[in-house]
This record gives C-alpha cells, structure tokens and sequence, in this order.
C-alpha cells in the first residue's frame, strides 16, 4: 500500500509540466484554464467513482487509475499544445477521482478486517510520507533528465512510473468491502446499478446527516483545496529569477518537508483540536512571508509551512474515516474530494483572472488569508480522537 502511494508521486515532470506549458507559449492565464479543466473532470467524476468503488473491486479500480494517469502525461510529451495539454489533465482528473476516495477506504477496510483500526493515521501518515519522498526523488531526478533529455525524457520516466504502479496495484490484498462487491460479478446490470444508487444514497445521506461527519469531511476538502499552492510554486520561483534547472530543487525542499509534516502525523493524531488551529495560522504566515519575499530563500518558510499543513491535513484525514460509520466509506472520502476540487476550481479561477493585474508573489501571498480564517474553524470542525469519541457522539 505505501510502495502503491510512493510511485504515484514518482513523477518527473511534477516540477516541471508548468514550465512545459510555459515554455510552449502558454500565459499564466491559460495555465492556470488548464487547472481549470483539470479540478473539473475531479469535480464530475469525484462521487460516482466514490460510490463505484464502494459497489466494485477497489483494486481492480487502483489498477485502472494508475494506467489512465499514464496515458494523461503521454499525452502531454506527445502533443505539446493548449489541447493536448487540456487532454491529459482531463486523463490525470479522471485518474485522480478513481484513486483518491479508493485507496482510504481500500486501506481503512482492510485494517478493520485485521482489526488494526487504530493504526490509520500512522499508516496514512508514512504512505504519504513515502509519496512525498517518491516525489523529492523525482524532484531531483528532474534536473538531470531535462538535462539529458529535456521534458520529453522526463515525461518518459513518468509513464513508466505509472506501469509500474498499476502492476503494484495488482499484488494488494482486496478489501473485504471491495472483495464482496467483486464476487457478485454475476447480478444483472440492473440490479448492479441500483446497488450502485443505493451506496451513493448512502454515503451522500451519511455526509448531510451526520453532524460530526459533514464537519470532518467539510474541513478535510478545504485543506486540500489549499493544495493548490503548490501548482504555482514553479512560476513563483521563476518570477524570483530562478533558472529552470534549479526550480526542481526549490520545490524540493517543500515536498521533504512534506514528508516529513506526514511522517509526524501519527504521533501528532491525538493532540488537541487547538494546536492544528495554531499550526495552520502559523503555516499562512510562513507561506506568505516566503511569497513576498521575492527571492529563492522565500522557498524555506514556504517549506516548513507546506509541512505544517501536510500533518494537519493527514490528521484531518484520518479523524474523517475514524468517524464514518456506515458502509459508504469510499463515497464519502469522495464527497469530501467532491468539495475539494470546487474549492481549486476557484483558487484556479482566481490565480487565472489575478494573473492580468498581480504578479504571482502577490496572488500566492494573498490565498494565504482563506489559510489563516480556516484555522479559527479547525477546532469547531476536527472530530476529537477516536478512543475519546463515545459512539453516541460519532453517530451525531
């Protein structure tokens, strides 16, 4: 499950496909329309593959996803123009909403089933970890290959990486709610729909009835949603003059302090609601100063605070599957991602139509105030710890 989760973020041309666009003639406002469409094939696809992955073999769904996302940057190396650019973000969304709700339920179903619950938040915590080191790797493996080969090699490397981890996706054990949905292969395609309809029903009633669970899920797609900082991190290193062989290793330094914000997430799951507050205030402020900075060692209080936000997210994350309760876990993990990629479609929006008057310091610097009011709701939002939760109150 981890090696699943590190080769999705072994990508080379993570740190560099908005230079790719950039320098084939893409504005920063056509960029970021390709974000755009990116957040809205997520934003369509998000809770119908929720629900079918909660009807359907979840592996066999991983496997698929792993091998869209390679056609999606095929795409991008093959047809380096606005429309094949348009092309593979519509592959990656789509790649994206399979994978996203998919692996935390298939993960969450399958410590129950060896009654390993508990151990979520420490196993999530090193999967991303392990993705945000895959990504450092990738990072740094950038440059030599833009070097050897420029984006065509490095989007080589990426494809490859995604063959790869479709073949892991093969050897993971099935979940046990994933394991029943793909052994009643032989129900009718009506009856298949309406187990379908009945689990989106499910999980989409859970989300607006339970109180604990609307809140968690809520949250958790707002801090994602701020996730989209880092699709800028590249022009905002280039507009502070940094060359584009050096580029990879500034975002470097954000993704390892990434892995490492994960990494703590385990131990950090059973501190009190108020010290994520004060972590994500603190991760607005860092972010900002860094921005305005205007200057590649801005890239540093970016990083800490990039990390800061990554344990509060994974701990966000593993609070919302701690406090679902019904069979829909994929949906809901998928209504969450659904509101998630509203929030970046607007964040996108916003960098798009900002980009004609602000620079992009100031565009960055100025997300960073949504940041800083979503921490005075962290503690009215983020359930408390599982074993200090009373059945009762979960199910409120």
């Amino acid at each position: 499950m981890v090696a699943f989760e590190a080769l999705q973020d072994f990508i080379p041309l993570y740190p560099l496909y908005q230079l790719l666009f950039a320098d084939h003639g893409l504005s920063a406002a056509q960029i970021s329309t390709l974000f755009v469409i990116w957040s809205t094939t997520g934003f369509v696809l998000e809770v119908p593959s929720g629900a079918w992955a909660d009807t359907y073999s979840r592996r066999k769904l991983l496997v698929l996803g792993a091998l869209i996302s390679g056609l999606g940057y095929a795409a991008w190396i093959t047809l380096p123009s606005f429309a094949g650019f348009a092309l593979g973000f519509v592959l990656w969304g789509t790649s994206s909403a399979l994978i996203s709700g998919t692996f935390e339920a298939f993960v969450y179903d399958e410590l129950v089933a060896r009654d390993r619950a508990g151990r979520y938040a420490s196993l999530l915590g090193r999967a991303r970890s392990a993705s945000f080191l895959a990504n450092l790797a990738a990072t740094a493996l950038a440059t030599p290959l833009f070097a050897l080969g420029g984006y065509t090699l490095a989007g080589v490397f990426s494809v490859l990486s995604c063959l790869v981890q479709a073949v892991v996706a093969l050897t993971l054990p099935e979940a046990p709610a994933a394991e029943a949905a793909a052994d009643d292969g032989s129900e009718s395609t009506g009856a298949a729909f309406a187990s379908y309809l009945a689990m989106l029903r499910s999980g989409v009633t859970e989300v607006l009835t339970g109180r604990t669970v609307r809140r968690a899920a809520g949250l958790v797609a707002v801090l994602m949603g701020f996730m989209a900082f880092d699709e800028y991190f590249p022009l905002l290193a280039r507009e502070a003059g940094a060359a584009t062989g050096v580029i990879p290793l500034l975002i470097a330094g954000t993704v390892a302090a990434q892995a490492i914000g994960g990494a703590l997430a385990g131990a950090a799951y059973k501190l009190p609601q108020a010290t994520f507050a004060i972590g994500l205030g603190v991760t607005a402020v860092l972010i900002a100063w860094g921005s305005l900075s205007r200057s590649a060692w801005g890239f540093v209080p970016i990083a800490i605070g990039y990390g800061v936000m990554q344990l509060v997210i994974v701990v966000s994350e593993a609070r919302l599957q701690d406090s679902i309760t019904g069979p829909a876990r994929a949906t809901i993990t998928s209504v969450s991602g659904f509101f998630s990629e509203v929030f970046a479609i607007a964040v996108f929006a916003g960098f798009a139509l900002g980009s004609l008057w602000f620079s992009m310091a100031i565009l960055v610097a100025a997300l960073t105030v949504p940041v800083l009011l979503t921490a005075f709701v962290v503690p009215l939002a983020l359930p408390a710890p599982v074993d200090s939760v009373s059945a009762e109150a979960r199910e409120a």
